[in-house]
């Protein structure tokens, strides 16, 4: 009977145990089959809790960070277990031989295990597209699977990182509309209202970014952070998982041209691998799909490219679906798809893509290595070293030194001085220069030299102009910095860590200053000033240049004296002082009012500025992202109040409690643009409010009463030249396969133009050098007749990047900054997007110069 008993226990025991380690399936741990429902992210990490806390032999979890919501961000590793017994040694060791890590131990370096590729599976970028989160639970599933042999295989050749949803913020703002518009059974006809998600849809960010096109500039907090665990990580492989639209079936690799030239062979030969791999998986299945169309390899800063100009084998899946297509949606060819065949193509895409890993990994990571150690020893690319001119751009340089900080691209200073000839971004030509002492350098001698390459590039050559994306970003241009490129290789000395800027030298116990100064150059500048006015201190503007104590100042100089300010007592100094230092503000005192030359500050022409109240129009009648831009730059750069109103309620709102109104980028104005709606704000502005018409938004007020935009007019002589000239055969006899080409002659998707400006208008006020405007659109403007032409392009002002033949012609001679005065108040037009994606950062300044110096 014991025996019996004994027998019984152990039978009990080994049931349990087995119980304890079965792998609980995704339809078991949620109540209902994926792909019946929409899972919100809670839930979708709850599993992978679960199941790591289950195997924690070979799941680990990865927490890096927490959405602007307060949704945790966190990515998941899969490995053997023997892999897992070593995953540490596995990533340091990784970095070391990529020259990214801590230089090896003899312990370490006297291992010579051969380490397994990385590779790293990004979900649900975009919120809206959904499917991904869903794939990724049964993707961990089946990794863990023991009768799966390719599972074992993957796992037995790859580390495999996971991350299962990239914007919770996004994901279940759709997630939560989409559960509340759905019933029992899906209704799949485009007509149902469960397929029409409402503006700003889910696949934005908090702040409406899109967050797919962050992964360079790094300006939202989900890439921050994602970036920070990616980087410590390096993977071999990047596979960045979307949708598109329902209408059409599923993308993989090899990409559409142009890929980038520094692309290696041996990635684009891997993009074809990976395209036979996943039509392998397709076929068995009889799944339709496409290659090399639409999705190039060009904007670094995708989920594709960036880990591609970092060394990895990048590539996008693009499942037909997205936000509209729910759970089931009817196409117009008759079938209905549904959410668990998109699901499903998710799922094989990704075995696919780590099975090809996994086939070759010695391969993988041979060539990941020998990607860095040429960009060590032999850099790709003309210019060996970069120089960027440091004096006077202490903050257009802390903001440069943030972004290579975040890519981890390694700089110095010069350390002596020299003179030397090299290519001149201003220019654009090879000139004379005296390289400083202080000056920033970036020697291309380092592991992230591709990258620095591709972000400093002038020029970037384009083996097709159809593209997807801009095709023009120089990081020059953008932060509008005074840089030059050297054939030569300078190595740079260590960037001082002490080179923090004092706020003012002020004397213990002496007099307060008469007044404060304060350069006004930069975005930082700008977020000076909204922290004074925030705080109630009245500040004034030399609008002039004027001469002190040896010292000349540009016209846009802040100055904040005692005067005027006399109701903070010694709060006054407490608050300049105390935001100064927290933007890293350099303050000049003056002991005296009186100047050598120019203007005194009591002065007329040194004008007072507005503690403004600020609104910007939101809703679907703007563009999610132009309203995400402007929303993101006063709520975070400048930490300064703005109203978000509804553009469905601007005809019936009062204005009264708004001094300046922000019409960002948006297509559907016209609900709301009658002749009653433009009387309400032409009334507005007259009586001394200010209108920032911004993009497309400018379209709206073009030959509208009293609101002076037009339209260039055709030249008589070359209307009748039009009318005379009969179209010769070529343009009479078009092609139909052309058409797409035949198009973007007329389109300028993203090029770098060359501004002249009146630099004595305040909207121009801290651009000694010009500006940079990032074209996207052709407007065809003519100047003002009865305004202020403040930027404006000639013919020969373009830089960088790709325009149409049509679109370079229409852009000569075109207003693209223009302020007319109406009353009391004045209408700004603002024809480019100084505030792009939040990277463009020399525009920062352009449009705090709208909001806060036009119209004083």
């Amino acid at each position: 009977m014991k025996r019996l008993f004994l027998v019984g226990l152990c039978l009990l025991t080994t049931f349990i145990s087995l119980a304890q380690s079965t792998l609980q399936h995704p339809d078991q741990f949620l109540g209902y089959t994926v792909g019946k429902r929409f899972t919100p992210h809670h839930r979708v990490l709850a599993y992978a809790e679960a199941v790591a806390k289950k195997f924690s032999n070979r799941v680990k979890l990865l927490p890096y960070g927490t959405t602007f919501e307060g949704r945790p961000l966190m990515a998941v590793v899969v490995a053997s277990e023997k892999n897992m017994t070593r995953l540490e040694e596995i990533r340091t060791r990784h970095l070391q031989q990529i020259g990214l890590g801590a230089a090896p131990t003899a312990t370490s370096s006297s291992n010579n295990t051969a380490l397994p590729p990385i590779a790293w599976m990004s979900y649900n970028v975009h919120g809206n597209e959904a499917i991904s989160s869903e794939a990724f639970m049964l993707v961990l599933h089946d990794l863990l699977d023991p009768a799966n042999s390719v599972s074992q295989k993957i796992l037995a050749n790859t580390v495999v990182i996971l991350d299962p949803d990239l914007n919770p913020d996004g994901h279940d703002r759709y997630v939560n509309w989409y559960n509340q518009m759905s019933g029992t059974t899906p209704d799949p006809s485009p007509l149902a209202r469960e397929h029409s998600e409402p503006w700003p849809s889910g696949r934005y960010t908090h702040y409406l970014f899109d967050p797919n096109r962050d992964w360079a500039w790094q300006t939202q907090e989900i890439t921050q952070q994602r970036m920070a665990l990616y980087q410590q990580w390096m993977p071999h492989l990047h596979a960045d998982f979307h949708e598109m639209g329902p209408e059409s079936p599923y993308y993989f690799a090899p990409s559409a041209k142009p890929y980038h030239e520094d692309i290696t062979p041996w990635q684009r030969e891997f993009q074809q691998i990976i395209g036979q791999y996943s039509s392998r998986y397709f076929d068995k299945n009889g799944w339709l799909y496409f290659t090399r169309e639409n999705f190039d390899l060009f904007y670094p800063s995708y989920g594709d490219t960036w880990p591609t100009y970092n060394g990895a084998i990048g590539m996008t899946f693009e499942q037909g679906g997205g936000g509209r297509a729910g759970l089931a949606y009817q196409k117009r060819d008759g079938d209905t798809l549904t959410l668990r065949e998109r699901i499903d193509h998710h799922y094989a895409a990704s075995f696919a893509t780590l099975e090809s890993v996994a086939d070759r990994p010695a391969d993988v990571v041979k060539n990941f290595n020998s990607f860095f150690q040429k960009a060590q020893n032999n850099p790709v690319g003309a210019f060996k070293s970069y120089v960027i001119k440091t004096a006077n751009d202490e903050g257009r340089i802390k903001a440069l030194r943030k972004l290579l900080d975040n890519n981890l691209i390694r700089y110095g200073v010069a350390g002596k001085s020299q003179k030397l000839t090299g290519f001149s971004y201003q220019s654009q030509k090879n000139e004379a220069v005296t390289v400083e002492t202080n000056d920033l350098v970036i020697s291309a001698y380092q592991p992230k030299s591709t990258l620095l390459k591709i972000l400093f590039e002038p020029q970037s050559t384009l083996e097709d102009s159809v593209t997807y994306d801009i095709t023009s970003w120089c990081i020059p241009y953008a932060y509008g910095l005074k840089a030059y490129g050297f054939r030569e290789r300078l190595t740079p000395t260590p960037y001082p860590t002490a080179a923090t800027v004092s706020p003012a030298s002020l004397p213990a116990n002496g007099p307060k200053p008469y007044a404060y100064l304060v350069r006004w150059q930069s975005a930082q500048d700008v977020q000076f000033l909204a922290g004074l006015l925030k705080n109630k201190v009245r500040v004034r503007v030399a609008e002039r240049t004027f001469k002190q104590d040896n010292q000349s100042f540009d016209p846009g100089t802040l100055i904040v004296t005692r005067a005027g300010n006399e109701r903070l007592g010694e709060r006054f100094h407490q608050i300049v002082q105390q935001e100064a230092a927290k933007r890293g503000i350099r303050l000049i005192p003056a002991t005296t009012g009186f100047v050598a030359e120019g203007a005194d500050f009591g002065s007329g022409s040194v004008f007072s500025l507005k503690n403004p109240r600020v609104a910007v129009i939101a809703g679907d009648v703007t563009t999610p992202t132009s309203l995400g831009e402007v929303w993101h730059y006063f709520d975070q750069d400048l930490e300064y109040p703005v109203t978000l109103l509804d553009g469905n309620a601007l005809p019936g709102s009062s204005l009264a409690g708004i001094d300046v109104l922000i019409m960002p980028q948006g297509y559907n104005y016209g609900k709301i643009m009658n002749d009653r709606t433009l009387t309400k704000l032409k009334d507005w502005v007259q009586a001394g409010g200010k209108l920032i018409v911004m993009e497309r938004a400018t379209g709206f007020f073009v030959d509208k009463p009293d609101f002076g935009l037009k339209r260039k007019e055709e030249k008589p002589e070359a209307k009748k030249e039009k009318t005379d000239r009969k179209p010769d055969a070529d343009e009479t006899l078009r092609q139909y396969g052309e058409r797409e080409r035949e198009a973007i002659s007329e389109e300028t998707p993203g090029s770098v133009y060359r501004v002249d400006l009146d630099r004595t208008h305040p909207l121009a006020f801290g651009y000694p050098n010009g500006y940079n405007a990032l074209v996207q659109n052709v407007y065809d403007y003519d100047f003002l007749k009865d305004g202020w032409n403040v930027g404006y392009l000639r013919k020969d002002n373009y830089l960088a990047g790709f325009v149409g033949r049509n679109a370079k012609a229409k852009l000569n001679n075109t207003l693209l900054y223009g302020v007319q005065d109406m009353g009391k108040g004045s209408v700004v037009y603002i024809m480019d997007d100084p505030l792009f994606r939040g990277f463009w950062y020399n525009g920062k300044l352009l449009f705090g110069n709208a909001v806060f110096m036009v119209g004083n």
